[in-house]
């Protein structure tokens, strides 16, 4: 019967994941979770990764943003002074 449980044996929902796992029964349940649990952790990692990553663009553009408001207050302050001349 198929009983779709990760680990419960190739051909049988858990895969064909390595020969422990293929065998099925708990060694199988076992390995299956550990490998949950690696993924798990790995994505963990990859969203932190990328959520720093992330911080550092906010951080450069808005380095930019505040360039970019500055030179727009110069070329103002230009264009007034050829104004008053």
């Amino acid at each position: 019967m198929y009983s779709g449980e990760p680990g419960s044996g190739a051909g049988r929902g858990g895969g064909g994941g390595g020969s422990i796992r293929e065998a099925g029964g708990s060694f199988g349940k076992m390995e299956a979770a550990r490998e949950d649990e690696y993924f798990y952790k790995k994505q963990k990692e990859q969203i932190q990764n990328l959520k720093g990553h992330l911080s550092k663009e906010i951080a450069f553009h808005q380095e930019q943003i505040k360039r970019h408001e500055d030179a727009i207050r110069r070329h103002k302050e230009q264009m007034s002074e050829m104004d008053n001349k």
